[in-house]
């Protein structure tokens, strides 16, 4: 399989990163305890004959205020867990736009099941990687979401499957969504932590924007190592991603019996069902 692919982006420079030794650098968490800074590789390679654009003090600074107010609302003790992960590179801005305005629709799904934690967890620039604290509110999401702009730089889908699989082992986690167009690293080091993911327990619901087929076919490894599902989805279509996130949302909260309860009237869930290997 391709080590990487940048779809609608342009270039690819996933030999460069695939070849790089593997750091175990995660994403900086805010939790309820503490704000960690962010964690950069100054070994990163530039990319090639592209601008990275660094997060300045301010940005920073705006992330860590705000989620320090969103770790303060704390999600049903009960409430399953869910990790919302996106790619916030530059050409993603229109889709996290979308992401930011549908994103209620996860808390709505779960809202009669026992309720849902979510993380926020993003990327951009050159290795900046960030997720929030565990919320049960959507209005605290969207206001974390407004305040991020996505900026130039390369995918870092294997610190946020390491990040999500450290959070599993501290505490369950029963699924991952991912919303992005492009993967620009080795498989074998994504696939090794999926798989990890996979024997936790936790499943990866990966949704690709575009047409490019080595994206969708590293996606849907990606998703079938964990037993989870890779889907497109049109960000020009909120509707469709607001289906998606809501039929995730009600198998993280209930499993199989919630979501095939919810395909009795939703066509997203009958689309994830279809899409998933097993129901567990």
């Amino acid at each position: 399989m391709p080590g990487g692919t940048r779809g609608s982006k342009g270039s690819v420079v996933s030999r460069a990163l695939g070849s790089r030794p593997d750091h175990r650098a995660h994403c900086a968490r805010a939790s309820n305890d503490h704000i960690l800074p962010a964690m950069t590789d100054p070994k990163m390679p530039a990319l090639h004959g592209r601008e990275v654009a660094r997060s300045s003090t301010r940005d920073i600074d705006s992330f860590l205020g705000e989620a320090r107010q969103v770790a303060a609302v704390v999600p049903g003790r009960n409430a399953a867990r869910l990790v919302f992960a996106l790619d916030a590179t530059m050409s993603r801005q229109p889709t996290w736009d979308v992401a930011t305005s549908v994103q209620a629709s996860m808390f709505d799904a779960a809202a009669d099941i026992g309720g849902l934690s979510v993380q926020l967890c993003y990327f951009r620039g050159l290795g900046e990687c960030r997720s929030s604290g565990w919320v049960g509110d959507p209005r605290a999401l969207r206001d974390l979401m407004l305040k991020i702009r996505c900026q130039s730089g390369n995918t870092q889908i294997g610190r946020v499957l390491r990040h999500v699989s450290e959070e599993a082992g501290r505490q369950p986690v029963r699924a991952l969504i991912y919303v992005g167009d492009a993967v620009e690293e080795g498989m074998d080091g994504l696939c090794s932590t999926a798989g990890e993911l996979g024997l936790l327990g936790l499943k990866a619901f990966m949704f690709h924007e575009g047409g490019n087929p080595a994206t969708r076919a590293a996606f849907s490894e990606i998703a079938r190592l964990t037993g989870g599902a890779a889907m497109a989805f049109d960000a020009s279509a909120p509707a469709s991603l607001a289906a998606l996130l809501r039929a995730v949302a009600a198998y993280a909260a209930g499993g199989g019996a919630a979501l095939h309860r919810l395909a009795a009237q939703d066509g997203g869930a009958r689309r994830l069902i279809a899409a998933m290997p097993k129901m567990g």
